[in-house]
């Protein structure tokens, strides 16, 4: 227990947000004293936390003295824009589920890789179970192959050459020409299926979407016994996969 002469951990908490504060108002960097005068705390107690925030990377110390933000302090404001752009859009994923009976998901591409924004699932709409991660199953996926079928040719042959092709099921497709040319045989259809290809027993449909710039795919999963139903998801899939891109096209 913290004694009455000496700083509670909530005090030191609030000291370093607002030396954090601090240092976020001055672009080309302040230093240690100037910040201990701006947010009232003693020098030395400027100097021992700027350390501790430099140390975790919430802080950066440049050459002249001063100390900017650092990039963790970044990854977390970009962390969290993304999970408000995910709030917004969850509502609708969880529409097309009940609506469908159906997992839902969303994918993005992003730094070179697909990758699983978010899942939309329920105990009457279970997920399938990701047993290999996107990242090494864009190829044998509805999302995955949706995304590829966006790229334009250089991003496409960039992403091919750095991944394989592994054999996932019998019904996957392994050969690079034969990928290519289903990617390319109906241009003009939104949806893009996945027959068995990532899984034994699971069917696949999925369309696209944006993130401004960023190229994403949603998509929904089923047991290969409702593969019937796979004509008539798409037209319900568009209306939604719109919302979606709208509602993240907008700025916060």
């Amino acid at each position: 227990m913290a004694s009455d002469n000496g700083p509670t951990l909530i005090t030191s908490v609030q000291r370093a947000l607002r030396l954090l504060e601090a240092v976020s108002a001055h672009e080309n960097g302040a230093p240690a004293k100037q910040l201990a005068r701006e947010t009232e705390l003693p020098l030395a107690t400027a100097y021992h936390l700027l350390r501790t925030l430099v140390h975790d990377g919430y802080v950066r110390k440049l050459d002249d003295g001063g100390f900017v933000l650092g990039d963790k302090l970044q990854a977390l404001q970009n962390a969290g824009r993304d999970q408000v752009l995910l709030s917004r859009v969850r509502p609708a994923l969880a529409a097309l589920r009940d609506e469908l009976a159906t997992p839902a998901y969303l994918t993005f591409y992003e730094e070179g890789e697909i990758r699983v924004a978010e899942i939309v699932d329920g105990p009457r709409a279970p997920r399938v179970d990701l047993w290999v991660g996107f990242e090494d199953a864009g190829h044998a996926t509805a999302l995955g192959k949706c995304v590829l079928r966006e790229l334009d040719d250089d991003a496409r042959r960039d992403y091919l050459a750095r991944h394989h092709l592994p054999d996932l099921t019998p019904r996957t497709v392994t050969s690079l020409p034969e990928l290519l040319r289903r990617l390319d045989s109906a241009p003009t259809d939104p949806a893009v299926t996945d027959l068995e290809e990532y899984a034994l027993g699971t069917v696949c449909v999925a369309v696209p979407v944006h993130c401004g710039d960023i190229l994403g795919s949603l998509g929904v999963s089923l047991p290969k016994e409702q593969r019937s139903r796979l004509p008539e998801i798409p037209s319900r899939l568009v209306p939604v996969a719109n919302r979606v891109t709208r509602s993240l096209s907008l700025t916060i």
